[in-house]
């Protein structure tokens, strides 16, 4: 077990510009935050470079990682949260590609713009949840590794594939795999309630406050989430709605 004690220490200041950013670190690790997280980065079989823990927090680590000690007050520099747990882990996440995302039969799942680091976290831990293939993040989306989007994905991060991409290349996979794509459109003519998921699928997210950028849409078979009072639903909430039906369509064998 090792010690830093200086805030002018190259692994701490790539970190603490990693958290800052929202974004790798130079050595490309993901900066996961808690306990919970190292588990499940141990869970997801990635690889651990180091564990940064607090002075005084017990730390079990796998075998060969190293850990590194940091007093409070250093600790506090890198942390991302108000109230830390004292563990950071330095994590090598796995690099997908689109034969991870589009499998025979995928369910996938694109990010068109989401800005909310929340919102993409939650919509990994939601496909991961419902059984999806994938995902992807269009350029122009939250940084995966943002570390909200970390927290808020609850070790999902670690197991999905997914990958960012430009829109260009998406789309050309997609005509390539002859894949339908479902747009979630407030203002769509059909519902999703009279479509059929059983087969191929890949669903389109759009941002929060534009929606799916037209290029994507007119690439896409547009589709609506019936509402009552309100126009539109959170991205996250959209996104769990379409890939709980897909998933309960593929159950049960039959559409609505």
């Amino acid at each position: 077990m090792a010690s830093v004690t200086s805030a002018r220490n190259p692994l701490i200041q790539d970190v603490r510009q990693a958290v800052r950013k929202g974004t790798l670190t130079e050595s490309g690790c993901c900066v996961a935050e808690g306990p919970h997280l190292l588990a499940e980065a141990r869970r997801g079989n990635c690889t651990i470079e180091a564990v940064l823990a607090a002075e005084g927090i017990a730390v079990d680590p796998p075998p060969g990682v190293r850990v590194i000690t940091l007093p409070e007050t250093l600790f506090r520099g890198i942390s991302a949260t108000e109230n830390s747990q004292g563990i950071v882990s330095l994590v090598k996440t796995r690099a997908w590609r689109f034969d991870d995302i589009f499998p025979e039969t995928p369910l996938a799942l694109i990010l068109d713009g989401v800005q909310d680091p929340g919102n993409a976290g939650v919509m990994l831990r939601t496909a991961e949840a419902f059984g999806a293939s994938g995902a992807i993040f269009l350029k122009g989306s939250v940084n995966p590794f943002n570390p909200k989007a970390v927290r808020a994905s609850a070790g999902s991060l670690f197991r999905l594939p997914f990958l960012t991409a430009e829109e260009a290349a998406v789309l050309a996979e997609i005509r390539t795999r002859n894949l339908p794509v479902y747009a979630a459109l407030p203002r769509a003519s059909r519902s999703v309630s009279e479509c059929d998921f059983r087969g191929p699928a890949v669903f389109v997210i759009g941002s929060e406050g534009r929606g799916v950028r037209p290029s994507i849409a007119l690439a896409s078979n547009a589709v609506r989430i019936p509402t009552m009072g309100v126009e539109s639903l959170n991205a996250a909430t959209a996104a769990a709605i379409l890939l709980y039906e897909a998933r309960r369509q593929r159950t049960d064998g039959r559409t609505p």
